[in-house]
């Protein structure tokens, strides 16, 4: 149903959007790459980012905080005052991954060239758009006087590319929001659920030796100089436990799916594997330079992917019984299991699992059909700071524009979605949070 308030509100979206695309334009020259992974205060420069999005959430009349989850990394906050049953929290963060190779570039990472239709530079899509579509859409309820019934929030928060601790801050505030919409860029797809990631690490310990003896442990027999000196090699256990832990994948993949995802999505990926001799106190091997040593540790990371509907818990107690039982069919794993760690650096994204008829999802539905666009319902492959905000029971969408080569070179949004973006942002807040009277 076409409400009266909405046609003037699309038209209010489209136009400020010159200055919504000017906006987006300031935010992406402000290099605000996270520090975790390139420690310059000339490209860390989040705090920047945050003054511009306050200028503007003041401008609207938003109150406005900050926290700081990491040391001189704020969060900001804003809200128009409302009430708590159909408050809504609107979310992007601020921080973006390193360039990379700038070679690869064809425009300059930070200086949001607009070409054909498109604006390039890295943060443009993932997710400065975002953070541009959801100021632009409060300015066009502002704009028409249109006063909310329930309280909108505005979160823009660091560090979703190393962890989503800013998320997880801002997820823990009292009162708690009734939902929260994610403007990551998804073409206009509505994407209420998404698959939870763990990154876990395996140990895999065997024993050192020196290499000349090695045929002393890989060939029977009674000779004299096969009685001493025997080694494990453990990169040669790691092999094998990859082996095993990609039948358990497969299981997975195979026996198991969601509506709305690709079947197979429920990955256990071997990101990093290094091996070597010593053991330090975070499980990785100290010596690493030398293969003279028969090798006594292998260390696997992975990155472990589980269904919207699965719990944690469960995929944790599966993947350690994959593990035991392939130590079990080992004589030397047998006397010494691999060791298991979970939460890898602090890494742990919880699963979304937002229902298709949850208010905020036909709120955005309505919206999309009042404008007689199409309506697509599908679950995000990629984890995003929503997780964090289900972890406290908040329902979550992630919903935003089109972008392209996030994460690589020449990044880029398409600026006719971002018009279309902003508008359904502001058509599904005021149907979501309704209008007083």
């Amino acid at each position: 149903m076409t409400e009266a308030w909405e046609a003037p509100l699309r038209e209010a979206v489209a136009r400020e959007h010159d200055n919504t695309v000017a906006l987006l334009q300031r935010l992406v020259r402000i290099p605000s790459v996270n520090p975790k992974f390139v420690a310059d205060p000339a490209q860390n420069r989040e705090a920047e980012v945050q003054d511009a999005i306050e200028a503007e959430l003041r401008a609207l009349g938003f109150t406005t905080e900050r926290s700081f989850p990491l040391p001189n990394r704020p969060n900001l906050y804003g809200h128009w005052a409302g009430g708590q049953e159909r408050s809504l929290a609107l979310c992007g963060h601020v921080d973006v991954v390193p360039v990379g190779d700038r070679a690869s570039w064809t425009t300059d990472p930070f200086g949001a060239e607009i070409r054909d239709g498109r604006m390039y530079g890295r943060g443009a899509g993932d997710m400065k758009a975002g953070l541009a579509a959801c100021i632009a859409a409060c300015r066009a309820i502002r704009g028409l006087g249109l006063v909310l019934d329930g309280r909108l929030e505005f979160h823009a928060v660091v560090d979703e590319e190393a962890g989503g601790f800013g998320a997880m801050q801002a997820a823990a505030r009292q009162p708690a929001p009734g939902a929260v919409l994610v403007a990551e860029s998804s073409g206009g797809t509505i994407r209420p659920s998404a698959g939870g990631l763990e990154w876990v690490r395996v140990v895999v310990r065997g024993l050192n030796g020196h290499s000349s003896r090695r045929f002393a442990s890989i060939y029977p027999g009674d000779h004299p100089a096969r009685s001493s000196g025997r080694s494990v090699n453990a990169i040669e256990l790691g092999a094998r436990l990859l082996g095993a832990v990609r039948e358990l994948e497969t299981e997975w993949g195979v026996n198991r799916s969601y509506p709305g995802m690709p079947p197979g999505m429920n990955t256990i990926s071997p990101g990093v594997m290094v091996a070597g001799a010593g053991c330090g106190p975070d499980g990785m091997p100290t010596i690493l330079s030398n293969p003279a040593i028969v090798p006594d540790t292998c260390t696997i990371d992975f990155d472990l992917k589980f269904l919207p509907h699965e719990r944690s818990a469960d995929i944790r107690r599966e993947f350690e019984a994959c593990i035991a039982r392939f130590a079990a069919s080992d004589p030397w794993l047998r006397e010494h299991p691999p060791q298991v760690i979970w939460d890898l650096y602090g890494l742990h994204f919880p699963p979304v699992d937002t229902p298709v008829d949850h208010p905020l999802s036909r709120a955005l539905r309505e919206s999309r059909e009042a404008a007689g666009l199409p309506v697509t319902f599908e679950g995000a492959l990629g984890v995003t700071d929503a997780a964090h905000y289900a972890a406290h029971g908040i329902k979550g969408i992630v919903y935003g524009a089109l972008s392209a080569d996030a994460h690589g070179p020449d990044e880029s949004v398409d600026l006719a979605s971002l018009l279309e973006a902003a508008q359904m942002i502001a058509a599904a807040t005021v149907r979501f949070c309704g209008l007083r009277t």
